[in-house]
């Protein structure tokens, strides 16, 4: 019985895999920085994001753009919600008005909100800093974001 049981668990687990693991996502980042954000689902647990937005609240303020390749965990339902929790890596460059550009490497920690009947997701992550260029330096990004999904399969 036990056996039958986690059978029909796996099948219902698997045909609710269909919310926003497909397809470009775009939308806003609030937080540090704050701007726009994109996402392009390489497969079912791959992604690739980009974000292009601006240090509002730092005294070396300017534009960021970071592009990070991200790893999808399992699956958390509570109820009927469906929370995506995630990491990856990827790069930052950014360009300060007052000559202090920067190059670095930065990680990222989030998790993801699936919304399943509109295809939207909402995401809190958070995202150290370990810049390179010109001299080393480690800073933590926090965003607060959400996506709509263009073309969901």
């Amino acid at each position: 019985m036990k056996k039958l049981f986690l059978f029909f668990s796996l099948i219902i687990f698997i045909s609710n895999l269909s919310a926003q693991e497909t397809g470009l996502g775009a939308g806003i980042i609030i937080g540090e920085p704050t701007g726009i954000s994109a996402k392009y689902w390489l497969d079912g647990q791959n992604a690739l994001d980009v974000g292009l937005a601006y240090s509002l609240f730092k005294a070396n303020n300017g534009v960021a753009l970071h592009i990070d390749y991200l790893f999808h965990l399992m699956h958390i339902y509570i109820s009927n919600q469906t929370f995506l929790p995630y990491y990856g890596f990827g790069g930052r460059v950014k360009f300060s008005g007052n000559s202090q550009s920067s190059l670095g490497a930065r990680g990222v920690v989030g998790v993801g909100w699936i919304y399943k009947p509109k295809p939207i997701d909402v995401f809190l992550e958070f995202a150290p800093v370990f810049d390179l260029l010109p001299a080393t330096e480690i800073s933590l990004g926090v965003s607060l974001g959400a996506r709509y999904y263009f073309n969901v399969k």
